[in-house]
């Protein structure tokens, strides 16, 4: 699985740093070119020879000592990994790493990478559970940075309890995980709507609602690095556009719509995230309307729903179906599931804590036709892609659709 990537391995200063040396080797022993990046304090704890001796390359410890004149090393490296694995990392690169600080060779790096990034915890317990470690974790998952969480045991502090550096075969096992990840949607066609319609009521007003974007963002990240060829339909959203992902800009449901059908017949999975607004008023006004009488009424119509529609035209599209919902959350996701034709429908229920637009969280229920298929506790809109995807991509292997 590893055969011929190149993995930077960043070793920061902690007593876990002799660890990092099994990991580095078992990386090589699975046909990984490892790049060894360490801080000025890990060579406290071992030495760069130990790094080089196992990965058959001179490890970089000072940003200045530029072995090879023909290129920046920093950049170079960063360019040519296609991971990055931090391990262990301590409490003060995840905090460089949060704020965007490039003081020495290993931060200066990962703020010019543009690879995927493993980071593997390693400190007090107290430490650890500290809120602003916390928080910068909290910051680096948002921005697509994966964590392997480190185990709960005895401390070389002598404390017990969370902040050990994970076992290396497990760290590997993670990192093997990851490419293997990479080709569970390889060659298919993905379309994922996201953020809220806009239905006008005249040039300067509209209805709408609170989605920000950032479920369907994330579907759609996610998918990329699942290998997926990904189209984005987005609205009305407040997060910031993924980065090179093909995006159609819509106003309206009946904007979504057209553009979900059109691409219909060229797409493989089909998911809707986006948050449709259910009407629509009945006239829109060419001019702004004036402020008149004490009350104003304003007629609706009903939108044309773009999951029903979808439902019904598919042919070999496996589609799944978003629900956010405040009561009875399982027999309202699995009656519009089945409403619907979806083949699996996420739901969530909006007044939870850590749930709902806006949040950087979520906390949903993945059903198919025979009921519940997981419920995924608290967790970031990423890893909720993620597992969501991984469900789509072994359904799909199996052939397991809706009739």
């Amino acid at each position: 699985m590893l055969n011929g990537k190149t993995i930077l391995l960043g070793v920061s200063g902690g007593i876990a740093a002799y660890k990092a040396a099994a990991i580095c080797s078992k990386l090589k022993q699975a046909g990984a070119d490892v790049r060894v990046i360490m801080t000025e304090s890990a060579t406290r704890f071992i030495a760069p020879l130990t790094f080089q001796t196992l990965s058959r390359h001179d490890v970089i410890v000072d940003t200045f000592d530029e072995k090879d004149a023909s290129v920046v090393s920093h950049i170079d490296l960063a360019d040519r990994a296609d991971l990055v694995v931090v391990a262990p990392a301590t409490a003060n690169i995840i905090a460089k790493m949060a704020q965007g600080l490039a003081d020495d060779m290993l931060s200066t790096t990962l703020l010019a990478t543009t690879a995927p990034i493993f980071v593997a915890p390693a400190m007090n317990v107290h430490m650890y559970g500290h809120p602003a470690v916390q928080a910068n974790m909290r910051t680096l998952a948002d921005r697509g940075v994966r964590f392997i969480e480190p185990g709960t045991g005895q401390l070389a502090c002598g404390y017990v309890g969370k902040g050990r550096l994970e076992e290396p075969e497990q760290i590997v096992a993670a990192i093997e995980r990851f490419f293997a990840d990479r080709k569970l949607l390889q060659g298919k066609k993905l379309l994922v709507t996201a953020g809220g319609t806009v239905e006008r009521i005249d040039p300067v007003r509209y209805l709408t609602n609170d989605s920000s974007g950032k479920m369907g963002f994330a579907i759609a990240e996610a998918a990329r690095s699942m290998g997926a060829d990904v189209t984005l339909v987005v609205g009305k959203a407040s997060a910031a556009l993924p980065e090179g992902i093909r995006t159609v800009r819509i106003e309206s449901a009946q904007d979504m719509l057209e553009a979900v059908v059109s691409r219909m017949p060229d797409t493989d999975i089909l998911i809707k995230a986006a948050a449709v607004a259910d009407y629509r008023p009945a006239e829109q006004a060419k001019q702004k309307i004036k402020k008149q009488d004490e009350e104003m009424t304003l007629k609706l119509v009903k939108n044309p729903d773009i999951l029903q529609t979808i439902g019904s035209l598919k042919t070999h599209q496996y589609i799944v179906g978003f629900a956010a919902e405040t009561e009875r959350i399982d027999e309202h996701a699995i009656d519009k599931l089945k409403r619907k034709n979806c083949d699996l429908l996420v739901a969530n229920d909006v007044t939870q804590e850590g749930a709902g637009f806006g949040t950087d969280t979520n906390v949903v229920r993945i059903y198919d036709n025979n009921g519940l298929v997981e419920a995924l506790p608290v967790m970031s809109k990423l890893e909720v892609a993620r597992n969501l995807l991984v469900h789509v991509a072994e359904r799909i292997k199996k052939g397991d659709k809706a009739n």
